[in-house]
């Protein structure tokens, strides 16, 4: 009953506007889809591939299949170089149009975290963001699937754990992480994992001018002599800690990063040396699943990617992941169209897209995407999935899949969730709280 009134409300909205605009919508239908980009600066060596991803899916359906639902998707880009200030202007610049926004930054999603309310525009931050987003609740408009940050770090210390975290009492896990919202959003996590199993955590922040020269971050870690490193890094961040630790022969096997911590090109900078790095992964890549072929057939070879061939970007993790992140974009689009029985979505139903995605295994084999994706869904109350992850490992050349699939422990994250949702909304009073969500 619910259902069929909220319907009705919607569909009479929908046709009130369409009083007003129908000559206009007749004529130029389009989901229009914005995407905070960064091309340029100090990341864009991390944000060039993954934009490229996400370009390239929305490019295949829109040239296979003629849109989704006989509907063109419209991609656009507004280039931040991963600036907070500039991905705040991206937004209010991309926001009158858009039926999404995707910040690409922590920083940038923390700053348009309070406009969702307001704005009623989604926001999608796969994989990055600020954790207790997941509490739909609190968070209405803001969504982080697969798996956020805190479910990376649980995932990494079940790994090297071996799935005991009480076996880590006693041990010394230095946290090198850019001294940035993204670099230390796992911690709150990490101590709270730290004093209930004993482990000591040892903080190294890296910041904005040092990414490239951690001689000092690196003389601290062999003062220290963790047992494991676990790394938040991103852009030249990421290059500059494991040339470094391939200079000093730290252990490559204790040494762990996060999802953006696993980019190709900074482990061929080292090459052998690096083997035995690990990274957590919500993505798979697989130039011979179904979906790559079809990438390659009416994207690349048609010349309609911007892809750097030669460079090997068409097999690489964060190409390969970009265009995951399109397709988890596309399914609560697809959700929401088939719903409410509309060509292109509003904001306010693809909210509601984008917290009905079913994206389990069997959707991802019909999509030709079968084991590229953590299989998750999503809820009015858990706008992240928690899908889990695998951990990929550098074999000297390439990045293999190196785990069963591994889970968080909800149990640990989930209070916490809830905690500083609860704190963030207190913080950011009056904010709107969906008691009718329970699901």
């Amino acid at each position: 009953m619910k259902r069929m009134l909220r319907n009705a409300i919607l569909s009479s909205a929908l046709v009130a506007a369409a009083g007003f605009a129908a000559p206009a919508a007749a004529q130029d239908e389009s989901i229009y889809i914005p995407n905070l980009a960064y091309r340029t600066g100090p990341f864009a060596a991390t944000g060039t591939p993954l934009m490229n991803g996400q370009r390239d899916y929305i490019t295949l359906l829109n040239e296979r299949d003629g849109g989704l639902n006989g509907v063109k998707l419209e991609y656009d880009e507004c280039e931040t170089g991963y600036n907070t200030e500039k991905g705040v202007e991206c937004y209010e610049k991309t926001k009158a149009r858009a039926v999404v926004t995707q910040p690409w930054s922590t920083g940038i999603t923390l700053q348009v975290l309070p406009k969702s309310n307001v704005d009623k525009i989604p926001i999608l931050a796969p994989g990055y963001g600020f954790s207790p987003m997941a509490d739909g609740k609190v968070f209405q408009w803001a969504y982080n699937p697969p798996s956020s940050y805190w479910d990376g770090a649980s995932m990494i210390l079940k790994n090297i754990s071996d799935g005991n975290l009480d076996s880590l009492k006693d041990k010394k896990i230095a946290f090198l992480h850019l001294d940035h919202p993204f670099g230390k959003e796992p911690i709150p996590l990490l101590e709270v994992l730290a004093e209930k199993h004993g482990f000591e955590l040892v903080p190294i922040p890296v910041g904005l001018t040092e990414m490239q020269n951690q001689s000092a971050q690196w003389l601290q870690i062999r003062r220290e002599r963790p047992d494991f490193v676990i790394m938040w890094g991103w852009g030249a961040m990421n290059a500059g800690a494991i040339t470094e630790a391939a200079k000093t022969k730290y252990p490559m096997d204790q040494f762990i990063g996060v999802w953006w911590s696993g980019h190709d090109g900074d482990l061929k900078l080292v090459g052998e040396q690096g083997k035995g790095y690990r990274s957590i992964s919500w993505s798979v890549p697989n130039s011979e699943a179904p979906l790559m072929a079809d990438i390659k057939k009416y994207v690349v070879d048609a010349g309609k990617s911007q892809i750097n061939q030669a460079e090997g970007e068409f097999d690489s993790v964060f190409y390969q992941r970009g265009l995951m992140i399109s397709v988890i974009l596309v399914e609560g689009i697809k959700a929401a169209q088939e719903e409410f029985d509309v060509r292109a979505p509003s904001p306010e139903q693809l909210r509601w897209g984008l917290e009905n995605i079913n994206l389990d295994e069997a959707r991802l084999k019909e999509l030709g995407a079968e084991g590229m994706l953590v299989p998750f869904s999503t809820s009015c109350s858990n706008h992240t999935g928690h899908g889990g992850g695998w951990m990929l490992q550098w074999d000297g050349a390439k990045f293999v899949k190196a785990s069963d699939l591994l889970t968080p422990d909800r149990a640990e994250i989930e209070p916490l969730e809830a905690e500083k949702a609860k704190e963030y909304a207190e913080a950011n009073a009056p904010w709107p709280v969906n008691e009718e969500c329970s699901m």
